[in-house]
């Protein structure tokens, strides 16, 4: 189940209480979920690295969605652990959902329909210093090919009658067992 709405806990609890075997995650981008899954370890590993640095989150979805990224928001938590001071609020992250101003932020014209488009900015506070993490996806496929490699990780663990029965996409990526 790839989603970032709903109720979380119960949906964790109707899996449990069915006895069913599931893979529960927000993105089903592999290459996302590393990123996000490797900058909690850094979160972790380094707090307050970018003391004193301001933070901007920019992300361009589709118009139709109404919602802040489920991964912006992710992403916004070890942020603001590294940099320390006051955090960055979910509230102030910038959505772009109009195209004139999609286009602007450099979506190609023909992604508008299907695109996520992340930037998070860090600056000193003397403006000398600049870090920029990007993510920009058009389409869908990437999400497509997570779902597959989910699938056929469950399908895996199912045969082998695994004790553990809920999962997400880092222990699909921990597996190792992905297509190419």
């Amino acid at each position: 189940m790839g989603t970032t709405g709903g109720d979380r806990e119960k949906l964790y609890k109707t899996v449990e209480e069915a006895d069913m075997y599931a893979l529960i995650a927000p993105n089903m981008c592999k290459q996302i979920v590393a990123l996000q899954a490797t900058l909690k370890t850094m979160s972790e590993s380094y707090p307050g690295a970018f003391g004193n640095y301001s933070l901007e989150i920019t992300e361009s979805h589709q118009s139709g969605k109404a919602d802040t990224s489920g991964t912006a928001k992710a992403l916004l938590e070890s942020f603001n652990i590294m940099k320390g001071g006051t955090p960055l609020n979910v509230e102030e992250i910038t959505k772009l959902r109009e195209r004139e101003e999609q286009i602007a932020f450099g979506v190609p014209e023909d992604s508008l329909k299907g695109h996520a488009w992340h930037t998070y900015t860090l600056k000193s506070a003397d403006g000398s210093v600049m870090f920029q993490f990007k993510h920009n996806v058009n389409g869908r496929r990437t999400y497509a090919e997570g779902v597959v490699d989910a699938v056929n990780f469950l399908a895996t663990k199912i045969t082998q009658a695994s004790d553990k029965k809920i999962f997400d996409m880092i222990d699909v990526l921990k597996s190792g067992k992905m297509r190419d």
